[in-house]
C-alpha cells in the first residue's frame, strides 16, 4: 500500500527567539515514488521527517497523507514507518520479534506476526535470520532488519533518516540496491533524508534540496544537477562553474565570449551553469576547424581515482572539467574546452 505525500506550508519554530527549522515548506511525493531530502547538516531535514511522522507538531501549514490532513492524528496511526541513522531495535528480542512486534501491537497472534515477519526478512534478504540475537548481527544487517520491521507496519510512507550513513561505501550500495528491491516488491511512498548527492541520484526519482529550513528547489535528478534554479542549488548538487553574464538573442555574454544557450531563456542577466563532467576538454593541438570552443591552459590537476578533475583557466575566468584519469593532461598545457548547447544552463534567480 502507498499514498500520496502532501506538505502544504508546513514550519516549525523550537524557540519564539530562535529562527524556524523550517520555513513554508511545500512539497509533493507521489504515490509508491521515492523523493531525496538533501541538505547540509543542520538544515531541517530530520525535523522535516520527524514532523510528517508525528514525531513533532508542525507550527504552520498541514501533512497530508493520501489526501487526510493528519494534523492531531497520532504517529502510529498515520500510516507511517520510520527508520533511523541507528537501528533500534529492541535489543532483548530476537530478529523475527523485532520485525514481528508491529502484528503483536496491532493484535495478531505470535504465529501469525512471525510469519508475516519471516515474509519481510525474505524481502530485505536475510531468510533465515529470525532467531538472531541483535548483537550478533553487523551493521549492514541491523538496518535491513529495521527496514523490514518498518515494512512489517504495512506504512503507506516510508521515512528514511540517513539510514545508510554509518555503513562503509561498499555496504552502502548493497543498501541502494536492496531499497530498490524493496520498492518492486511493496511499493511504499519513500521520503529519503540524506546529505550524499550520489545516494539521492543512486536510489530516488526526484531530489528536493533544503537549507536554513527552506526548500530551494525540487524536481527530477536530472533536473537537480543541470537546471538547478537557483546558484545555491547549483552549488548544493556539486556544479563547480558560474560564469555571470547577459543573455541576448540566444547567447550568453561575458568575459568568455558568446556562448550558445537555449532559445527559450530570457533577455537580461543571468549566470552560465554547466557541470564540470558535461565540459569536453582536448589539447589546443588536436582542435577541430570550425568547432566552438574556450581556449585556456590547465591550472590545477587532481585525481579522484575514477576521475581527474581539471582547473582551466579561460580569459580569466576558472572552469572546471572531470575527464578519464587516461586522457593525457599536464600543467601549463593549452586546452580547448567545449561547452555543449544541450549541457548550458542558465540562472537568472
Amino acid at each position: 500500500m502507498s499514498a500520496e505525500l502532501a506538505l502544504r506550508g508546513v514550519g516549525k519554530r523550537f524557540t519564539d527567539a530562535g529562527l524556524p527549522a523550517l520555513h513554508d515548506v511545500s512539497l509533493t511525493v507521489e504515490a509508491g515514488s521515492c523523493t531525496a531530502v538533501l541538505g547540509p547538516s543542520g538544515s531541517g531535514k530530520s525535523t522535516l521527517l520527524r514532523v510528517i511522522a508525528g514525531l513533532e507538531t508542525a507550527d504552520a501549514g498541514s501533512v497530508l497523507i493520501g489526501g487526510r490532513d493528519v494534523a492531531g492524528v497520532a504517529a502510529e496511526r498515520r500510516g507511517v514507518g520510520m527508520v533511523f541513522q541507528r537501528s533500534l531495535l529492541f535489543p532483548h528480542l530476537s530478529v523475527v520479534d523485532n520485525v514481528a512486534f508491529a502484528g503483536r501491537v496491532a493484535g495478531a497472534s505470535r504465529a501469525s506476526a512471525r510469519e508475516r515477519a519471516d515474509a519481510y526478512l525474505d524481502m530485505v534478504q536475510l531468510s533465515g535470520f529470525g532467531d538472531r540475537r541483535v548483537d550478533e548481527l553487523s551493521g549492514g544487517q541491523e538496518q535491513r532488519v529495521a527496514i523490514a520491521r518498518a515494512l512489517a507496519a504495512a506504512p503507506a510512507v516510508l521515512l528514511l533518516d540517513e539510514p545508510f550513513s554509518a555503513l562503509d561505501p561498499a555496504l552502502r550500495a548493497d543498501m541502494h540496491d536492496l531499497l530498490e528491491s524493496v520498492r518492486a516488491a511493496a511499493s511504499p511512498t519513500i521520503v529519503l533524508v540524506t546529505h550524499d548527492r550520489d545516494e539521492a541520484s543512486r536510489v530516488s526519482d526526484r531530489i528536493a534540496l533544503i537549507e536554513h529550513g527552506r526548500l530551494l528547489g525540487e524536481g527530477t535528478v536530472a533536473e537537480a544537477y543541470r537546471r538547478p534554479r537557483t546558484m545555491r542549488a547549483a552549488q548544493l548538487m556539486g556544479g563547480r562553474n558560474e560564469v555571470p553574464g547577459t543573455v541576448d538573442g540566444g547567447w550568453h555574454h561575458s568575459a568568455l565570449g558568446m556562448v550558445r544557450v537555449s532559445s527559450g531563456v530570457a533577455h537580461g542577466p543571468g549566470t552560465l551553469v554547466i557541470r564540470q563532467e558535461d565540459v569536453v576538454l582536448q589539447p589546443a593541438s588536436e582542435r577541430h576547424p570550425g568547432v566552438e570552443g574556450v581556449a585556456g591552459v590547465v591550472e590545477t590537476l587532481r585525481g579522484t581515482g575514477a576521475r581527474l578533475e581539471v582547473a582551466v583557466r579561460c580569459r580569466g575566468i576558472l572552469l572546471h572539467a572531470e575527464v578519464s584519469p587516461m586522457q593525457s593532461c599536464v600543467v601549463g598545457q593549452p586546452v580547448v574546452l567545449t561547452l555543449p548547447e544541450a549541457a548550458v544552463h542558465v540562472v537568472t534567480a
